[in-house]
């Protein structure tokens, strides 16, 4: 909202407040102005009403901080919908959700602790916090009409495709929306929320979208793919409706409570990548690295920036790597190196990693020039895969990320906790752009790779550089890293591998280790 329709605003509502009582009583008794003074909340003009009236099944409505996305979460819960779920990423952080909602309503009156629900007539708003990953269960089954998250870039993807699984209502009547408010992501966690929304988001996006635009999109073979309406579509031999998405983007003039006051001086003052996120709600920035970051986040983007989809010809396929999975939705993933260059990472799940017979299927599928495999076997899914390669003649190297390491780090001498902290360590040391003829290695641009190389940190412990455990990484991702997994095992072991099946009687064709590509 401008500055001059803020005067306007005030001006009409100044000149209401100089009514005589019984001209004012009248004018209330209106019903078009009786049902707007009953209602608990109104959206401000612009973004804020722009967000309420969109038709998308999935909206983010952000941007800058102070553009009143909190409120409008729990304004269209009072309004609007019959039964809404409204979720911070902390328990902490929705306790302060649940005191501006009671604010908003005037009391607390129909408030259950023990449940975290508010009830009011005709409607229920639930309020809670999924702090960890496996917290996405406690809302498994529960129908939501309206589901908000607040600071959306703090929750993991697969936290938010799970909840969303129950955004319903068994009155036709009652419409059912997501909703997702929040700043730009600040850390590369968060950086799913661009991918997901990258047609308003993503400056590369090929297919970018207008603010507001509804764009339509349903699942094939697990991935997101943008299709030209609600549909039906047939997928898999089955038809289905397509959800809709779309992006407002939020602004703190539009938000007068704020505007007017400091809030935009509190905003200036913070530290320059922060207040590109806060105040000026720019996507389209780099983030800092973490502190502790095992490899700059730079240094990935520049080996994606050096490939080319030609960068393999004339080498020959020099090792690959497989991070296993067990079926399901989890997924494998398959890295294939040629010297430094890296080919696109092939994913599967479901029937192709059913068992380990499918598993070593897709590696014979996609094995060129007899090449060695490198094996994850640290989670147990691994060991069928090498039964069958050593069954067929095919050379492959066990990893085991836990075994001990008896390498120590260039330059500095650290020693290594563990092989897979060593294993990213190499990979990181590979990267290096110092090194001397600076670095060769060369990576497809794909965000989720980039996500998984930039996400495990490190501290010095007793017995070496430590990697950040795959547990917490996988509770701070929300998935398994496999992406980056593959592509480091295809290095840090595709070496050994080379060597032992050079020896072996197994010998590959050709094999063109990383040194001797580094030398062309």
């Amino acid at each position: 909202m401008s500055k001059a329709t803020r005067d306007d605003l005030k001006s009409v509502e100044r000149l209401i407040e100089a009514l005589p009582s019984d001209k004012r009583l009248c004018l209330e008794a209106l019903p078009s102005v009786a049902e707007q003074l009953n209602r608990k909340w109104l959206p401000n003009p612009g973004p804020q009403t722009a967000a309420c009236v969109s038709l998308a099944d999935e909206l983010f409505f952000g941007g800058e901080a102070g553009g009143g996305k909190s409120d409008i979460l729990m304004g269209l819960a009072v309004t609007a919908h019959r039964n809404a779920l409204l979720l911070r990423r902390t328990n902490r952080e929705a306790a302060k959700f649940i005191k501006r909602f009671a604010e908003m309503v005037g009391h607390r009156k129909g408030w259950s602790g023990q449940r975290s629900i508010f009830t009011l007539p005709g409607r229920s708003v639930e309020f809670g916090g999924c702090q960890l990953e496996d917290d996405k269960q406690k809302y498994k089954g529960d129908p939501h009409d309206l589901i908000g998250f607040d600071e959306i870039a703090d929750f993991s993807e697969s936290q938010y495709r799970f909840i969303i699984g129950w955004n319903r209502s068994a009155d036709p009547n009652q419409r059912c929306r997501v909703i997702a408010a929040g700043n730009p992501p600040t850390r590369i966690e968060g950086r799913w929320v661009i991918n997901y929304w990258g047609a308003w988001l993503d400056p590369t996006h090929p297919h970018p979208a207008k603010e507001g635009e509804l764009r339509w999109y349903t699942t094939v073979d697990g991935e997101d793919r943008e299709v030209d309406g609600p549909g039906p579509h047939l997928v898999g031999g089955e038809w289905v409706r397509a959800r809709s998405r779309s992006f407002v983007r939020s602004q703190l003039v539009d938000n007068p409570d704020l505007a007017e006051g400091n809030y935009d001086a509190v905003l200036a003052a913070l530290p320059t990548e922060l207040r590109a996120a806060y105040r000026d709600g720019r996507f389209d920035l780099a983030r800092p690295d973490e502190d502790w970051q095992t490899i700059p986040t730079a240094w990935i983007a520049a080996a994606q920036q050096r490939w080319r989809g030609d960068g393999h010809v004339g080498l020959a396929m020099t090792t690959m790597a497989l991070d296993p999975a067990g079926g399901g939705r989890d997924t494998a993933e398959l890295a294939s190196r040629y010297g430094g260059w890296y080919a696109p990472l092939v994913s599967a799940r479901g029937p192709e990693t059913a068992d380990a017979s499918a598993m070593a299927g897709l590696v014979i599928r996609y094995r060129r020039d007899g090449c060695p495999v490198v094996v994850d076997v640290g989670g147990g899914y691994g060991g069928g895969v090498i039964t069958r390669f050593a069954d067929n003649g095919i050379a492959y190297q066990r990893f085991d990320g836990a075994a001990r390491s008896q390498a120590a780090a260039r330059g500095s001498g650290l020693k290594f906790a563990n092989k897979r902290s060593e294993a990213w360590w190499r990979f990181r040391e590979e990267l290096d752009p110092d090194q001397d003829g600076g670095s060769r290695i060369a990576l497809p641009p794909d965000d989720e790779l980039k996500a998984d190389l930039a996400a495990p940190r490190w501290t010095p412990g007793p017995r070496g550089i430590q990697l950040e455990a795959k547990e917490a990484l996988r509770a701070r991702l929300g998935r398994s890293p496999g992406k980056g997994d593959a592509v480091v095992m295809a290095l840090s072991e595709g070496e050994r591998a080379v060597r032992q099946s050079a020896t072996s009687g197994r010998r590959p064709q050709v094999l063109l280790g990383y040194g001797y590509a580094k030398c062309r």
